[in-house]
């Protein structure tokens, strides 16, 4: 395994950033966002591996293929943050530890969406910072690897 590769998964809708809903999730496209993510990684000497699907089951089987392959995951749920227990088995299955991330605040959104069924047992959760919340995860990442003595 290389000690510092990060899985960021993007779950559904993610892909339609930039286009849909832009008073919620900004301009910035999925393509975008990860050639910026990357850079940022890259000058962290961070191995960032990206995925998304608006699949559950392909969800499922890129967390499971991950297994030994990947120190942390940065996963933005998006719609299966509220209803798939499957992709949060697969989770806790592989025992990597994640950040859970999301564009809006999903506290401050209907009333469904307050509930999450990762954040419980995610390392960390952020919400609401818009796609800064990314380069959060990332950051933090990095400095659990920094005092884990993983780098």
């Amino acid at each position: 395994m290389n000690k510092n590769t990060i899985l960021l998964i993007n779950g559904p809708n993610l892909n339609l950033l930039g286009v849909r809903e832009k008073k919620i999730y900004g301009n910035i496209t999925l393509e975008l966002l990860i050639k910026k993510l990357k850079k940022k990684s890259k000058k962290l000497k961070i191995n960032l591996k990206t995925f998304q699907s608006n699949s559950e089951s392909k969800l499922i089987d890129k967390v499971q293929q991950s297994k030994n392959l990947v120190n942390y995951i940065i996963i933005n749920p998006a719609a299966y943050t509220h209803t798939s227990i499957a992709l949060r088995d697969a989770i806790l299955s592989v025992k990597i530890p994640f950040i859970e991330v999301h564009i809006s605040n999903i506290y401050s959104r209907e009333n469904f969406r307050a509930n999450s069924w990762f954040s419980d047992i995610a390392i960390g959760t952020i919400c609401g910072l818009g796609i800064q919340g990314y380069f959060l995860a990332i950051d933090a990442i990095y400095e659990k690897m920094l005092n884990n003595n993983i780098k």
